[in-house]
Parts: structure tokens; C-alpha cells; sequence
């Protein structure tokens, strides 16, 4: 049995962003059915406005979701900052198991942290002050009583916000703060971490407490890319999708 494990992160997947969903499509039905386990870290969608929402694209990423769970490859699935929103409802329709924003793992003998990204970047405090207010159960109860139009609506609203204060902000605040990776790591007890979020894929090696440690930064999907990082016995190794 194929044992490869693959993580992928920040595809943004929305109705006008065509290819992209093809790409995720493509992938459900091949490099996915070869992997024992998939690992989405966040950003899966776009904007998520409530597991009641089945208009394009989400439908057919449910059925696609849903036929791979069921032929035997386990998904789990961190919530972003754009779909914060998914819940239980969408994970028994497609078969995934939703996970924490912290989760540990063991790849090859070596404890790994997993997580999205966001919260990593404590230096962008505004963002981190809507964190804080938006994951309350108040917050999501009053946004998902609303009819499915104004909460389309208002998560178009949100995207252009969020536009405009990434222009805002300087690029170093929207990276992650590098003390705050090194608390976490050492909280959980990980020489390794692999995230999304900040769109700028690479591989970090520092220390922590003279210990080598890397940071594995998954890369965001495009309309003419899209990547995967494949972790297997033989160690890790980036694909193009």
C-alpha cells in the first residue's frame, strides 16, 4: 500500500477562478488516489459562508472529495483565514476530518507541526484582533443566520477589504514572526513545521535551543501553477500539479 503522505495549501478556489478548481479537480483523480493520506492546510476555498452553500464550485468539490475518502485515502483539512467557516456539516458530506489550528504529526520518526499560517504573524495586528473577534461562536452564529446572499455578499466585501489592507501593509508584517514560530515549535515539541498562508514557499532551516529545525512553507495555487510537497520514506519533495 501506497504510503505517500501530500500536503497542499491556499488554493483560494472560487466560482471566477476556473483552472484552479480544474487543477484541484485533476488532482483529486490522480496524485491523490495515490497517497494514503492528504493533508489540506488551510484556504482550500476562496470565501466560506456556511456549510449550506452549494452554489459553483462547491457542490463538485464535495462529490470529488467525498469519492476519494471513499476509496480508502484519509483527508484532513485545517480551516484559513478565508474558510474559518467550514464545519461539520461539509466534512461528513465529503468524508474529511477536520482538524485544529494546531496539529502534530510524525513524518519519519520526526515530530511535525501543522498549521495554516496565520496565526504566525503576530505582527499584523489588525488581523489578529478580527482573528480573535470573527472564531468566537457569537460571531459565526450571527454571520451564518444570515440569508446565503447577503453572506455572499459580505464575503465579497470582506475579500476587497482584505485586499486593501495587504497593500497597507508592509511585507515583512504579513510574513510570520520568527520568535513566534520558535515559541510555538518548542511549545509542541517540533523540529519541524510545514504552513501556508503567507504565499511564499520555501524551506527554512534555523535552531531552536541549538537544535536543527526546518520550516517547510507550502506554496499558493495560480491560474499557470500549482504545487504539492510529497513526503514519503524516501524523504520530501516538491511536485508541480
Amino acid at each position: 500500500m501506497n504510503q505517500d503522505i501530500l500536503f497542499i495549501s491556499d488554493l483560494h478556489i472560487s466560482l471566477e477562478k476556473t483552472e484552479i478548481t480544474r487543477r484541484f479537480l485533476a488532482f483529486l483523480e490522480n496524485q491523490a488516489t495515490t497517497a494514503s493520506t492528504v493533508y489540506i492546510l488551510g484556504d482550500l476555498f476562496d470565501a466560506w459562508i456556511g456549510d449550506d452553500d452549494n452554489t459553483p464550485p462547491n457542490k463538485k468539490i464535495k462529490t470529488q472529495l467525498k469519492r476519494l475518502t471513499d476509496s480508502g485515502t484519509r483527508v484532513y483539512l485545517q480551516q484559513g483565514n478565508r474558510d474559518f467557516l467550514l464545519g461539520p456539516r461539509f466534512c461528513a458530506e465529503t468524508g474529511i476530518t477536520l482538524l485544529g489550528d494546531y496539529e502534530v504529526i510524525e513524518l519519519n520518526g520526526v515530530k511535525t507541526l501543522l498549521t495554516h499560517g496565520d496565526l504566525l504573524c503576530t505582527d499584523d495586528i489588525p488581523y489578529q484582533t478580527f482573528r480573535k473577534k470573527s472564531h468566537t461562536d457569537a460571531w459565526k452564529d450571527n454571520v451564518l443566520s444570515k440569508p446565503i446572499l447577503l453572506r455572499l455578499l459580505a464575503a465579497r466585501w470582506y475579500r476587497f477589504r482584505s485586499h486593501l489592507h495587504k497593500r497597507k501593509q508592509s511585507q515583512d508584517i504579513m510574513d510570520v514572526n520568527q520568535q513566534t514560530v520558535i515559541d510555538i515549535m518548542k511549545q509542541k515539541g517540533c523540529l519541524r513545521l510545514i504552513h501556508g498562508h503567507t504565499h511564499r514557499p520555501a524551506i527554512h532551516d534555523f535552531k531552536i535551543d541549538e537544535k536543527p529545525a526546518q520550516r517547510f512553507v507550502l506554496a499558493d495555487w495560480k491560474k499557470d501553477s500549482a504545487q504539492l510537497l510529497r513526503w514519503n520514506q524516501a524523504g520530501h519533495q516538491t511536485e508541480a500539479i
